[in-house]
């Protein structure tokens, strides 16, 4: 359904956000997961038509997005990083102008509108001003006004920021259920978001593609080279330049650090079942 060729963005001073990326995307979640300036969000708004590509070609069912834009953004939900509201209108008011804006009929504004505040379950605060929300109610209004014409195609960056572990679960099922017959794409570096609801995973470093397949796949390309092992916490540095560590936590006054190496990188390590973490940290570690 949408499928981008070779795009690339290159601002003032020769700086690539986005460097050749090629993507085809079908019904599903797809997880766009990378570092803080790896290009997601550049990325994120290319697809969404909120930039335009140096080069390469986005095209949406036959249609090149980059020459018609209509043809995406009249079934295009977008969720950007930084989500612009009106502090003195309520949720309901400042949905019902954004499915004015978005064409949405009045009556079925109404209906949506009623159905999309349960589902993010803020029917409670739906008459409350926007300026008296938290971050996290902020944010599940950007999630309502993403699907309010019901849109194919859903763009979403760092959508999570601010939810609580509820809010995150049932944000997770939301994405899952809507993802059976629409093409989604969620930007985060919270490697467990993609985890609980992508069907296939992009790393992105550098503005380019480094790795791309399905969770399941990517981890076990890892297989027998993620270890877990005790070390005294000043031995942590000596361990970071010697092998890309994971993760490391306090245990009894010792760490349990897990890590990747290619052979037992000390006598008590022991092997562990690869994760999308370890995956992801093996990615960003090889691209830098």
């Amino acid at each position: 359904m949408l499928d981008l060729t070779d795009v690339t963005k290159v601002y003032r001073g020769g700086r690539r956000a986005v460097d050749g990326v090629t993507l085809s995307l079908r019904p599903g979640v797809l997880g766009l997961l990378g570092p803080n300036g790896a290009g997601k969000s550049t990325l994120m708004r290319i697809i969404a038509t909120a930039a335009r590509p140096t080069r390469g070609r986005v095209v949406f069912e036959g249609a090149d997005v980059t020459a018609r834009p209509h043809t995406l953004r009249r079934t295009l939900g977008y969720l950007p990083q930084d989500f612009g509201f009106y502090p003195n209108l309520t949720a309901r008011e400042f949905l019902s102008y954004l499915a004015a804006a978005k064409g949405v009929g009045a009556r079925a504004a109404r209906d949506r509108i009623g159905e999309l505040l349960e589902l993010v379950a803020l029917d409670g605060a739906a008459d409350r001003r926007l300026g008296t929300y938290s971050g996290g109610m902020v944010r599940r209004v950007g999630i309502a006004q993403a699907l309010l014409n019901d849109p194919r195609v859903i763009v979403m960056d760092e959508p999570t920021v601010g939810l609580d572990p509820e809010e995150r679960s049932r944000f997770h099922s939301l994405l899952s259920e809507l993802a059976a017959d629409r093409v989604v794409v969620l930007s985060t570096h919270i490697v467990t978001d993609v985890e609980a609801v992508a069907t296939d995973v992009a790393m992105v470093v550098g503005g380019g593609l480094v790795r791309r397949g399905r969770p399941a796949e990517l981890s076990e390309q890892l297989r027998g080279r993620v270890w877990e092992t005790a070390a005294d916490p000043a031995a942590l540095a000596s361990l970071r330049q010697r092998h890309t560590v994971v993760r490391a936590l306090r245990d009894d006054g010792l760490l349990r650090v897990r890590l990747l190496a290619g052979r037992r990188p000390a006598p008590d390590a022991v092997p562990v079942a690869p994760e999308l973490e370890d995956a992801y940290r093996a990615a960003t570690g090889a691209a830098r």
